[in-house]
């Protein structure tokens, strides 16, 4: 764990990891179903037919939201802790977002095809920002780099901010529609991407001062 977190940086890490939270301890719950072999039912069935990609998923997700979350702490930039952190969180986060596009093309998910389709298109952006992301640092172009990186965690770490969107409407009226579920979904990335390009600019801001 990096040295030296000031407030602000243990603020920062504490807040992401507590929005991934929710996600973590659901996976977590899952695994320890597949692990006990049950109870089964029509919900979960697919999971116990094909566990693999569910598993992997769920690893990488948590190592990616859990470890990244310190990488957001200026502080961890020191010393080596940023590079060896990152050598972990870019290959889970790249495993999420594989498995996860895995799972919606091979499992029967009870998903709207917009849900569907949105679970395709930001898990393929977050694949694409984590490779542009390194290719940046590989160019020693770190500006470019933590803005990628940044972005890819934001999409990561959107189940954390769906629990935040789609419970609201829950507790009102009850479980949402399906169409209703979908852009409520799409708007726990949304949002994780407008707070990631309003802190990108933000830095940029900050570095020209």
């Amino acid at each position: 764990m990096p040295q030296g977190i000031t407030r602000q940086g243990r603020a920062a890490v504490a807040g992401l990891i507590a929005l991934s939270a929710v996600p973590v301890i659901a996976g977590a719950f899952r695994l320890t179903e597949l692990g006990t072999g049950g109870p089964i039912s029509a919900q979960n069935a697919r999971f116990f037919n094909e566990p693999l990609p569910l598993v992997l998923h769920i690893v990488g997700a948590t190592v990616f939201c859990v470890l990244g979350a310190f990488q957001f702490a200026p502080q961890s930039r020191r010393g080596g802790w940023h590079r060896v952190a990152g050598r972990w969180v870019v290959p889970c986060g790249l495993v999420t977002a594989l498995s996860g596009l895995w799972m919606t093309l091979s499992y029967q998910i009870p998903d709207s095809v917009v849900l569907a389709g949105a679970r395709l298109v930001f898990g393929s952006a977050m694949a694409l920002c984590l490779i542009l992301g390194v290719a940046a640092i590989r160019r020693r172009d770190i500006t470019q780099h933590r803005a990628w990186m940044t972005r890819g965690y934001a999409i990561g770490l959107g189940a954390g901010t769906q629990v935040l969107t789609l419970l609201p409407l829950s507790f009102a009226e009850g479980p949402p529609d399906e169409l209703s579920r979908a852009l409520l979904a799409i708007a726990g990335w949304v949002i994780n991407l407008a707070v990631a390009e309003w802190l990108i600019r933000k830095s940029l801001v900050k570095e020209m001062r």
